[in-house]
């Protein structure tokens, strides 16, 4: 891991975009909307990227937008394992495939596991090339600043006290638990979720291939992610029961992985302590409403998303994509500063709320027929019938990989931010 970027902070309190939250969605729209010349800051709380177990999925869509950008090459030889195929157990006891990326039409056909801190340290090496980008590393923001009607930025704190940041716009990017979500009220739709996740890491030199294996049995489940040297255990259970899955011990939860994940029976000792097994407090929620004059809230701080798919990342990506291309042209003519900025943010709202609906649904259903059942106790069996047309039609694989992997509306790169249109621009200066 490399050491933290000494970002050099200016004085200067006025931006033209506050990003708050150095998260994939904050980062990407940071360096989108500096590509096109607006100035933006990313306020980030903490001093650098390391977190334990946050998502590290990284979809087809966002491994073709790094391609755009001209960052994949640096991309693929971060540390990673692929992802190529889904698979659940079938009646008769072997694997079905549910998911093959393999045969979409797409320049990276996988999902990538890649720990979360490489990808941003990534993002944000490239957004520190381009000279209208500012990111300021422990900046915790907890107000927004109001007047006129509107959002007008920020207030911060900082290791050597208070500040603030005014912008035109103030983007926040900083979660589900986002501080400018909770700071301008926004209306919620909230969704019962009734489990949690628990995840860890197992040492295994195992090799459990390309496929993302989740296992049920006695009202237990668990997904084991394949990595470089390890498998990565997202473990589900009764949501409200972390304090009794710690009273009973790191043996009982080894014993619990062992009986689950056979395959990774012999390396569960490398649990050194229940401080290693990270909860997830999992939620389902989205905004009615997204966006207020001066204000926009994208990714988890708009819709959080369960970790079924593992399509959080994805669409908060493809969020921040949307909101570069519709809003950089309005920030450079200075349109967001005025107090009707809120009808040009809507655009953001009605081009990805939809998907989001959509998405959402597909999550709810897969938690009342699959996950809930399954950890009551019962028995989830794939269906014979389908087993069947799977297994002779392999070919229909591909509509639930198009579903994980790409979304209904996958967003592209702007033109002015890919790196072939800004070598052409450099090549006409010269």
């Amino acid at each position: 891991m490399p050491a933290p970027q000494n970002d050099t902070s200016t004085s200067d309190d006025r931006t033209t975009c506050a990003v708050v939250g150095g998260g994939p969605a904050g980062l990407v729209l940071g360096l989108l909307l500096a590509r096109a010349g607006v100035a933006v800051t990313v306020l980030e709380k903490h001093v650098d990227f390391l977190r334990d177990f946050r998502g590290d999925t990284v979809h087809p869509t966002t491994l073709g937008l790094l391609d755009d950008l001209g960052l994949f090459d640096r991309f693929d030889q971060l540390p990673q394992s692929r992802i190529s195929q889904v698979a659940l157990p079938g009646p008769d006891g072997e694997d079905v495939r549910m998911a093959d990326f393999t045969r979409l039409p797409l320049r990276h056909p996988y999902v990538a596991m890649v720990p979360q801190w490489d990808l941003l340290d990534l993002l944000a090496d490239a957004a520190a090339t381009e000279p209208h980008f500012t990111l300021l590393r422990e900046h915790e923001v907890n107000r927004v600043i109001r007047g006129n009607g509107r959002v007008n930025g920020v207030e911060y704190t900082t290791p050597d006290g208070p500040g603030r940041l005014y912008a035109d716009l103030t983007v926040a990017c900083d979660g589900r638990w986002s501080a400018v979500r909770r700071a301008v009220g926004f209306p919620t739709q909230e969704y019962p979720v009734d489990f949690d996740v628990w995840w860890y890491s197992v040492t295994t030199h195992h090799h459990l291939g390309e496929s993302l294996l989740p296992r049920m049995k006695d009202g237990r489940a668990a997904i084991a992610i394949p990595r470089e040297g390890y498998v990565q255990v997202a473990a589900l259970g009764k949501k409200g029961t972390d304090s009794e899955v710690r009273a009973r011990g790191i043996e009982a939860f080894r014993a619990q992985t062992a009986e689950l994940l056979p395959s990774l029976a012999d390396d569960v000792d490398t649990i050194a302590s229940m401080d290693d097994v990270k909860h997830l407090d999992v939620r389902l929620d989205r905004l009615r409403r997204w966006h207020a004059n001066g204000v926009l809230c994208i990714g988890d701080a708009a819709h959080a998303m369960s970790p079924v798919g593992g399509v959080g990342i994805n669409l908060a990506v493809q969020d921040a994509v949307a909101a570069a291309r519709l809003l950089a042209g309005p920030l450079q003519a200075g349109e967001l500063a005025g107090p009707r900025s809120g009808r040009i943010l809507a655009r953001v709202q009605r081009r990805r709320a939809l998907l989001t609906l959509l998405i959402q649904s597909l999550q709810r259903i897969m938690h009342a027929k699959i996950i809930d059942p399954a950890l009551n106790g019962k028995t989830i069996q794939l269906p014979q019938g389908l087993v069947d047309i799977l297994r002779r039609l392999p070919w229909l694989t591909a509509l639930p990989a198009a579903i994980i992997g790409v979304g209904p509306r996958p967003e592209r790169a702007p033109r002015w931010a890919r790196s072939s249109s800004r070598t052409e621009r450099t090549q006409r200066k010269n």
